[in-house]
């Protein structure tokens, strides 16, 4: 039995298997053959090393580009810093891509932190709900007069990457180790991640039709949308960059007119 109340007794737990000692936890708890602070060095061993694990398996392209030692290190700091706050661990690591951009030990790999946004993005994705995107055949039902105004948004668990890496190339380099090698001086991304039946999946956007999908993706409208990518792309056909929105489903269906 513990002599520190419940909830001092719980965030003395929390604190211990977070790396900070705390004497009245030890001094409180009754062991038996093996020493109360040998047991406590048990669980925080096996919290840490689960969270860890947790986020190797959300981060597998920055656990392969770092390799296992080094990613264990780094998730063993972000556990610490910013434990889970839910107790779904798919849901947990929101915060990782940017510790991983300020994390010291990863100062020489700059592009690290996108990498974590990309694997971060395609988690999202693959658990996103299984909701219907917007289809050319809704699309062609809107009177030409209102489709300046519509403003479809995002579909679920869509979203869009803007590197200055090709980090496209960095995560296919690290499931097919006989690609060649990526010229990290080749040029940035703009990468479009959206849901697909059981998986997830990325594909490159032209400058145009990534700022289509921003300013949708930011509640624009329409026509402003397309002004904008058109100033971003003078000559960009706005119908077929709408259209491959369309075709790869990352359009929001519209909601019924009341």
């Amino acid at each position: 039995m513990s002599a520190l109340p419940l909830a001092e007794l719980q965030h003395a737990f929390r604190d211990h298997v977070l790396g900070r000692e705390v004497a009245a936890l030890i001094a409180s708890s009754v062991g038996d053959r093996i020493p109360a602070a040998a047991r406590l060095r048990v669980y925080r061993h096996h919290v840490l090393t689960s969270l860890a694990a947790a986020l190797a398996a959300t981060f597998p392209t920055v656990r392969a580009v770092v390799g296992d030692d080094f990613f264990a290190g780094m998730a063993r700091a972000f556990v610490v810093e910013s434990p889970p706050s839910g107790p779904v661990l798919s849901e947990y690591g929101d915060g990782f891509p940017a510790f991983v951009g300020h994390w010291p030990a990863a100062a020489g790999l700059p592009y690290l932190a996108d990498v974590a946004r990309l694997d971060w993005a395609l988690t999202g994705a693959y658990n996103a709900p299984d909701v219907p995107g917007l289809g050319a055949d809704q699309l062609a039902a809107v009177p030409a007069d209102r489709l300046a105004d519509l403003r479809p948004g995002l579909r679920a668990g869509v979203s869009l990457l803007v590197s200055p890496y090709p980090i496209d190339r960095i995560w296919a380099l690290n499931r097919d180790p006989g690609a060649d090698t990526v010229d990290l001086d080749a040029g940035g991304v703009r990468l479009l991640v959206f849901p697909r039946a059981d998986d997830a999946a990325f594909a490159p956007l032209e400058d145009g039709i990534a700022a289509l999908a921003a300013g949708l993706r930011d509640g624009q409208r329409l026509g402003v949308a397309i002004e904008q990518a058109l100033a971003v792309q003078p000559g960009l056909d706005a119908g077929a960059a709408l259209g491959r929105l369309l075709t790869l489903q990352a359009l929001a269906a519209l909601e019924p007119r009341t």
